[in-house]
């Protein structure tokens, strides 16, 4: 895929543009978001999402174009497990709900930050170690049992190591001040809650970008494709919170769907490699993974809807 530098300047810009929009929407007028506003601005990521993609089809093909969507539906779906964390996030720590775009705003600013850093990496590794696909492929496979295994458990941010050391080595306020981070009283300074909030939320982002890189890489070895599918998932994920955020507990088998498609991902990356090796050995079409992907996230939330009924049911037979 030969992409002209103009293609890299004109998708920074883009998405540049995106993120400084978002910021004067947020600043303007905290308020709560309903349902209306986040589904309006959930249509329009979305659409930005899709008419990137039809561009990526017509100037550079099928191939690299359903690698794309490929990509961006991995990340969107990895992208509403995440949300799964600010939620808990934003709960735990009581975060007044008319700040909560603010902090979802922040939390997207960092995690581009750090998948930049990542793509880049990993755009080097690869280029440089085939042998990286299997790094990569045993990641994700690691990730997927894991997060299988504790399907069931709920995080608890207050045991992050890096707060616990902030709580240490600074008082901290009882309640918020709007969106400070830091206030001074008699001379002192005070961190405030929502310091403890953004290091929680810039610890789940490094977290999750050390497993949606590799994830990404697995359908599309293309950094401009796994930067723009990253960034385009994650521009989106604001407003999906404040759309999903009564829906979120509801998904009940999402992690384990999730789960497996990061193993089956980390299982495609690895053939890659020993495909290089031994031709004999087949490779995973990019066409197959976008069915197996759609029929993942099919079956968990159809699995996930008939849980809730049957559970609605049970209720109403006590």
């Amino acid at each position: 895929m030969d992409v002209s530098s103009s293609v890299w300047i004109g998708l920074v810009t883009t998405i540049a543009v995106l993120i400084a929009l978002d910021f004067v929407m947020v600043s303007r007028k905290p308020h709560d978001v309903l349902f209306k506003e986040a589904m309006l601005w959930s249509i329009f990521y979305i659409g930005v999402a899709v008419v990137f993609g039809a561009w990526v089809w017509k100037s550079y093909g099928s191939q690299f174009g359903t690698e794309y969507f490929a990509a961006y539906l991995v990340e969107k779906s990895l992208s509403i497990d995440n949300l799964f964390i600010f939620v808990i996030i934003l709960t735990q720590f009581a975060v007044p709900s008319i700040l909560h775009q603010r902090v979802l705003l922040i939390g997207v600013i960092l995690a581009l930050a750090f998948r930049a850093v990542f793509i880049a990496i990993g755009a080097a590794a690869l280029h440089a170690f085939a042998f990286t696909f299997v790094i990569f492929g045993l990641i994700l496979v690691w990730t997927g049992v894991s997060l299988y295994r504790h399907r069931d458990k709920e995080p608890h941010p207050e045991d992050n190591a890096v707060i616990r050391l902030v709580r240490r080595l600074m008082p901290i306020t009882s309640g918020y001040h709007e969106s400070k981070v830091f206030i001074r009283r008699e001379g002192k300074r005070y961190g405030t809650p929502m310091l403890l909030v953004i290091i929680a939320i810039a610890s789940t982002d490094l977290l999750f970008a050390l497993d949606s890189i590799p994830a990404t890489y697995g359908v599309t070895s293309e950094p401009l494709l796994v930067f723009a599918a990253n960034a385009f998932a994650l521009l989106g994920l604001r407003a999906l919170y404040f759309l999903l955020k009564g829906l979120l507990d509801k998904l009940v088998y999402l992690s384990i769907g999730l789960a497996a498609i990061l193993v089956f991902i980390g299982f495609k990356l690895m053939a890659i490699y020993f495909h290089e090796v031994n031709s004999s050995i087949p490779k995973i079409p990019t066409s197959t993974s976008l069915l197996v992907i759609v029929a993942i996230l099919g079956i968990a939330t159809l699995a996930s809807v008939h849980e809730n009924r049957k559970s609605a049911q049970s209720e109403s037979n006590v």
